[in-house]
C-alpha cells in the first residue's frame, strides 16, 4: 500500500470508534497493524475536504465487491462431495483448506524475534525449518540470529531443502505448536515453501558474517546447493538492476542521511544509476554530502544496505518495482 492509500485507510479507521476499529485491526497482519499505527499517530488534522474524498472511496469500493455465496469454504466443501463423493472430496478439501489454516502460525508472527527463538531453541531443526518458513524473511532472519551459529547452519540448509513436509514431520510441528502457542493447535502445510529461494531471501536479512558463516557451512556440504542459494541471493549492489522508474520509487522511501552511509559500500554503477534518477540538484548535494561524510563503521553501512534491501523488496511485493533477473529480459 502506497503513502495516499495508507493515510486514507488511517483516517477511515479514526472515523470509527474504538471498538470498530480494534475489530479491523484484529483482520490485519502484523506488518499492516504497525505501518497504520504508524501512520496515524503522525496524521495531521484532516480537512473536511479530504474527509470527504476518502468516505466518497470507500463507499465505491465497497459497492464494486459482493459475495456471490454467503460462506466460500462451506460452497466449496459441498460441491466437491457432491461431483467427487465423500472420501475423494475430503482429500481434495484438506489440500485446499491448509492455506487458510494459519492460526498458529499467525500468532508467532505478533512476536519479537527473540521470542520466537526461545520458544524453538531446543526444538529439533527440522521442525524450526518448517516453523520459519512462515515467517517474513526479516522475522525468521531475526530469530536465525538468536541462535548459535550450528544450529542457525543447520536451520537453514534444512530450509533451502525443504520440500513439502512429510507427515511425520508435519505430526511434529502440530505436536510444538501445541505446546508452545496459545490456541495454535494446527498449523499451514504449504508444499511450496521452503527450498532454495526461501533460504536465500532469509541469508540475505543476515547480512555480515552471520550470512558468510552460513555460506562457508553450506558450501562444506554441499557446493551445488550452496551455489543454487547464491544465485538467488541479493546484494546491495544488485539494485541497479531495478528500472528507472523503481530506483525513483525506492529513492522516494529513503531518507538521505541513510542513503548516504549506504552508497560508502556501493560500486560506482550503482552510485551513477542513483545519481541520473535524481533531479540535478539532490545528485550534487548528495555527492557532497558523500563527500564530506567521514569513514562510516561497516556495520552501519551494511544496516542501511540492509534496510534499503527490505524496502526495495516491499515494493516489489505492492508492484511499484520491476526487478531485472538477468540478461533474458524476465522479471522477478
Amino acid at each position: 500500500m502506497d503513502e495516499q492509500g495508507l493515510e486514507d485507510a488511517a483516517i477511515l479507521l479514526m472515523t470509527l470508534g474504538e471498538e470498530e476499529a480494534a475489530e479491523v485491526f484484529k483482520q490485519l497482519a502484523p506488518k499492516e497493524v504497525q505501518r497504520l499505527g504508524e501512520t496515524i499517530t503522525r496524521m495531521k488534522p484532516v480537512s473536511r475536504e479530504r474527509l470527504d474524498v476518502v468516505l466518497r472511496r470507500f463507499a465505491q469500493e465497497a459497492n464494486s465487491h459482493s459475495l456471490l455465496v454467503p460462506d466460500n469454504d462451506e460452497y466449496v466443501k459441498g460441491v466437491l462431495r457432491r461431483a467427487l463423493g465423500d472420501d475423494k472430496a475430503n482429500l481434495l478439501i484438506d489440500r485446499i483448506m491448509q492455506s487458510s489454516d494459519i492460526t498458529g502460525i499467525e500468532s508467532l508472527k505478533w512476536m519479537e524475534a527473540p521470542s520466537v527463538a526461545e520458544l524453538l531453541r531446543n526444538e529439533h531443526p527440522q521442525i524450526v525449518a518448517a516453523i520459519l518458513v512462515h515467517l517474513d524473511f526479516d522475522q525468521a532472519s531475526g530469530v536465525l540470529k538468536c541462535f548459535h551459529d550450528r544450529q542457525r547452519n543447520e536451520v537453514l540448509v534444512r530450509i533451502a531443502t525443504l520440500d513439502g513436509i512429510q507427515p511425520s514431520a508435519l505430526k511434529d510441528l502440530n505436536d510444538v505448536m501445541g505446546r508452545v502457542l496459545a490456541g495454535g493447535d494446527r498449523a499451514t502445510r504449504k508444499a511450496s515453501l521452503g527450498g532454495v529461494k526461501t533460504a536465500a531471501e532469509i541469508i540475505n536479512m543476515l547480512g555480515g558474517s552471520a550470512e558468510a558463516a552460513v555460506l562457508d557451512y553450506i558450501r562444506e556440504a554441499d557446493a551445488d546447493l550452496a551455489q543454487k542459494i547464491m544465485d538467488n541471493m541479493f546484494t546491495f549492489d544488485d539494485l541497479v538492476k531495478i528500472d528507472d522508474r523503481g530506483m525513483q520509487a525506492l529513492l522516494k522511501e529513503v531518507q538521505s542521511s541513510a542513503l548516504v552511509v549506504a552508497l560508502k559500500g556501493a560500486s560506482p554503477e550503482l552510485r551513477d544509476k542513483i545519481f541520473r534518477n535524481m533531479s540535478s540538484r539532490a545528485a550534487e548535494m548528495l555527492k557532497d554530502e558523500l563527500e564530506a561524510r567521514g569513514p562510516v563503521r561497516l556495520s552501519e553501512v551494511e544496516l542501511q544496505q540492509k534496510d534499503m534491501i527490505k524496502t526495495m523488496r516491499r515494493l516489489v511485493d505492492e508492484g511499484a518495482i520491476l526487478l531485472s533477473a538477468g540478461t533474458d529480459d524476465q522479471f522477478v
